[in-house]
């Protein structure tokens, strides 16, 4: 049990821990489960498209960003790959850093949001159940071509369960409701989160912080 006590720490080499592997049956589920919450959560916006979403995005570009977690899976099985060439979820985020901060991303998102249209909230639920459908028919072993390079399918949906987990949870917060990510999504995000944190050597910190002590550094991340 973890107390509030003096910490002990145990120091594990980030080369000892194996690759983090999910179950085809466990990310479609929590694949499926975070893609619901977000159709949910965008048809709460109401009339507030234009409120402030998440840094220099409105709530209507953060959901534009957010439904590419859903457009990307089917993009990609598209454009199959010939072979796999990033092993699992957090080797992609560690592919994806210098991708993920380039200023492309933001007007990416912009252009997703307005692409939405007149109804936002129904593109999105549109958007999901055509892509969770796709995703029915699959067994997690096609190869497809992600920015990272060539993924198994079940490698890769991980990464968008996380994306709709966090930025769910973003779009919530701006709405002010709670970010009640779904369990199944919640626990498979937060295992991408440990490899990354103990990989990097970042562990320390989160624990602290997930534990009560003072807060993480200022623009901490394990992306």
């Amino acid at each position: 049990m973890v107390g509030r006590g003096p910490p002990v720490l145990a120091t594990v080499a980030a080369s000892s821990l194996a690759c983090m592997v999910f179950g085809w049956d466990g990310s479609r589920r929590a694949f499926s489960d975070a893609a619901e919450w977000f159709v949910g959560t965008a048809a709460l916006v109401g009339d507030r498209w234009d409120r402030p979403g998440l840094g220099e995005w409105d709530v209507r570009a953060l959901v534009g960003h957010t439904s590419r977690s859903l457009v990307t899976v089917e993009t990609y099985l598209a454009r199959p790959a010939a072979a796999a060439e990033v092993a699992s979820a957090a080797d992609y985020f560690r592919a994806t850093r210098a991708a993920a901060a380039d200023r492309a991303v933001a007007a990416r998102g912009r252009d997703a949001g307005a692409a939405l249209g007149a109804d936002p909230a129904a593109a999105v639920a549109q958007i999901a159940a055509r892509v969770l459908a796709l995703v029915g028919t699959q067994d997690g072993s096609e190869l497809v071509t992600t920015i990272a390079g060539g993924m198994r399918l079940g490698d890769y949906l991980p990464t968008r369960a996380f994306e709709l987990a966090v930025h769910t949870a973003d779009l919530a917060t701006a709405l002010g409701v709670p970010p009640d990510v779904p369990a199944t999504s919640a626990a498979q995000a937060l295992r991408v989160v440990t490899d990354l944190a103990v990989a990097d050597g970042l562990a320390g910190p989160l624990l602290l912080a997930a534990t009560g002590r003072p807060g993480l550094p200022a623009g901490f991340s394990v992306l």
